[in-house]
């Protein structure tokens, strides 16, 4: 291992369409959505023990769930656990530890990754991801991963890129498509030079900050500002003074939908982004039925293609439910048809208009 490869994992977000297992005070990927034993960040953190060293590996997160990662992951270095004083996007996160690691490390090279993904073929990533630090040592490039599409998916933003490789398997990007409609997406698969984004990125540390310079001055500005406190005593009560100053914006939005340096690794290794009940129910172990369940106790009667999700000590008895989302918690029972599953954000917000924050 390099002792210069860094991974920064990202896992600050709320996860509010996995509600209500997913509550803003233990956010999806301190659960084991799944069933496996582990929850994802658990996951995450272990397939990157296989790329650097532990003690290179930083987790930035909101600082209410400091404790939560200190917990879950015993093995990293309190000192990597970073915590946000507020949730700003991708881009203010990546500024933070980019510069953090730059001052430590002036040779440094990153992963920075969601907390949150499902990989299913680990040895594949790897070899990706190794693919892809050895081309952002030799060349100024931004690289992001694309995954190989199988269907018109709609809830995935899409990158495409040049048709001639500019080294084997490693493309220049073209253009970046946030989610279309499904024509469109219709229209990207059968073109076969689009990808699904799925979020992860490679770089030098020192290319991604000259990057956040130029195309996100008013961000990378407030960080540089006071740059010299971090690594000490002072970094806590910097951070609280850089915050508040953020644009929250996403680092595709920042940097790379405008860098001309940005290379795009197609890849295949079993990824999903696990953003909805949909997609956890895709990857779960499921009955001749084809129902998902994660519950010691949940009997099925005429009941097909639902995800359930309950607690081991509760009976839940199923009757008559086709393609259905059931979640049972302590306080919240949400029974939704799956094919809505992207409205869920949608009532969340009823619930916190009419129940406040209780449910939340």
């Amino acid at each position: 291992m390099n002792k210069h490869h860094y991974v920064a994992i990202m896992a600050g977000g709320i996860g509010s369409r996995f509600w209500p297992m997913s509550r803003t005070d233990h956010p999806k990927q301190f659960l084991d959505i799944l069933n496996t034993g582990k929850t994802l960040i658990q996951q995450t953190f272990d397939r990157y023990t296989k790329l650097v060293p532990a003690e290179n590996i930083y987790v930035v997160t909101s600082k209410e769930y400091v404790s939560a990662v200190k917990e879950q992951l015993p093995k990293i270095p309190e000192e990597n656990i970073l915590g946000e004083p507020s949730r700003k996007n991708t881009a203010p996160c990546i500024a933070y530890i980019a510069l953090k690691l730059l001052l430590k490390d002036p040779k440094a090279l990153m992963i920075a990754a969601p907390a949150d993904h499902l990989i299913l073929e680990p040895e594949k990533f790897l070899k990706t991801f190794r693919t892809a630090l050895d081309f952002v040592d030799h060349f100024n490039a931004l690289v992001t991963v694309g995954i190989q599409p199988t269907y018109p998916n709609t809830g995935y933003g899409y990158i495409q890129h040049e048709a001639a490789a500019a080294t084997p398997g490693i493309y220049k990007v073209k253009t970046f498509t946030e989610k279309p409609n499904l024509e469109l997406a219709k229209t990207f698969l059968a073109s076969g030079d689009f990808l699904w984004n799925a979020g992860i990125f490679a770089w030098k540390v020192k290319n991604i900050v000259d990057a956040l310079e130029k195309y996100l001055p008013e961000v990378y500005e407030v960080f540089a500002a006071e740059k010299d406190k971090f690594n000490t005593r002072q970094e806590l009560e910097a951070i609280e003074e850089i915050y508040p100053q953020c644009t929250s914006i996403s680092i595709d939005f920042a940097v790379m939908e405008k860098a001309d340096n940005v290379y795009v690794i197609p890849a295949s290794f079993g990824w999903s982004d696990l953003g909805t009940w949909n997609s956890a129910w895709e990857n779960m172990d499921r009955d001749y039925l084809d129902n998902a369940v994660a519950g010691k106790n949940v009997m099925i009667v005429d009941a097909t293609k639902c995800v359930v999700h309950a607690p081991d000590h509760k009976l839940v008895l199923l009757q008559g439910l086709d393609d259905c989302i059931i979640v049972d918690t302590k306080d919240v029972l949400l029974i939704c048809k799956k094919e809505k599953e992207q409205e869920i954000k949608e009532y969340v917000a009823e619930v916190k208009r009419h129940k406040g924050d209780k449910y939340l």
